[in-house]
């Protein structure tokens, strides 16, 4: 049991990226996570981690021991699960892999009841906007949209089935530049643009009668999806351009008339998300309760 808690240590670190990161995401102390990778390196005779003031990262020996760990390691806990069976109420971690829109628009519907209705169960929502293998990243399931689900897995539908992205501005920008009557003329538009890690810079995209539309327009701002969202959001509420976005997120500006919609019959509809894991027989406990709290809700 020692070996593997140190394997579960050196794991904890090499995904954090630092001792203090891993000890505040798991409720332990650094020096014990520095102890328990010291002590599997002299174990193992080969140095895992590289570490430096600002950083720590897997040499290629312990990335090579990372790679088989994370699975490994997966195994373990799912048999250890098993017991969970003959406890009167499911007990122990469930570990999320979302992009931002979710966390921010469909699990507050979904965690504060689902952890009331379970208060043995942890919950970690880790957010990253990009593609994630979901077991590699130490993932128990992740929700996404269709077009970014991993294959050979269950999806489960969780949300609105139907969303929509809406265009907007404030009132004090369309007054001084004048409000597009049809998605080219945001041509000539300040726009409020997204770009997802990769760097691309998706095009905005309308839809009406059939007709499909896709947009390049220009903007002095572009902000990384997810991570700074809110900060274009700030800019159009300031009157510095058109920005577009979930229709959900936007909803109180336009309640509160801070942002007023643009091109509204052209707004593009899409299928909600999906609650998605590996297919196989044994589900852990947590991610169990969860996919069928889903379900019910």
């Amino acid at each position: 049991m020692k070996e593997l808690q140190d394997l579960a240590a050196f794991v904890a670190v090499a995904r954090a990226g630092g001792f203090r990161e891993a000890a505040k995401a798991g409720g332990v102390s650094a020096s014990g996570l520095s102890e328990a990778v010291r002590r599997l390196e002299t174990r193992l005779g080969v140095r895992l981690l590289n570490r430096t003031t600002r950083s720590v990262a897997p040499t290629e020996a312990g990335q090579r021991l990372l790679e088989r760990l994370v699975p490994a390691l997966g195994e373990v806990e799912a048999s250890l699960d098993v017991v969970n069976a003959f406890r009167d109420r499911p007990a122990g971690t469930l570990r999320l892999n979302v992009p931002a829109s979710v966390a921010r628009l469909v699990l507050p519907e979904f965690v504060p009841p689902f952890l009331k209705a379970y208060p043995d169960i942890r919950m970690e929502v880790i957010v990253e906007d990009g593609f994630v293998d979901v077991l590699a990243a130490g993932c128990d399931a992740g929700i996404r949209y269709g077009e970014r689900l991993e294959q050979d897995m269950i999806a489960v539908p969780i949300g609105p089935r139907t969303q929509r992205f809406a265009t907007a501005a404030a009132p004090s920008y369309l007054d001084a530049h004048g409000r597009p009557e049809h998605p080219r003329d945001l041509l000539s538009h300040a726009c409020l643009r997204g770009q997802f890690a990769s760097g691309n810079i998706p095009p905005w995209e309308f839809e009406r009668d059939g007709e499909v539309l896709h947009v390049d327009p220009d903007g002095s701002l572009v902000v990384r999806l997810g991570a700074a969202v809110d900060l274009a959001i700030d800019a159009a509420l300031q009157g510095l351009g058109i920005i577009q976005l979930f229709e959900a997120w936007l909803a109180p500006h336009f309640e509160s008339g801070a942002l007023e919609p643009v091109l509204e019959p052209w707004w593009e509809s899409f299928p909600g998300p999906f609650l998605y894991y590996p297919g196989r027989h044994h589900l852990p406990a947590p991610l169990r309760a969860f996919v069928d709290f889903t379900r019910r809700g």
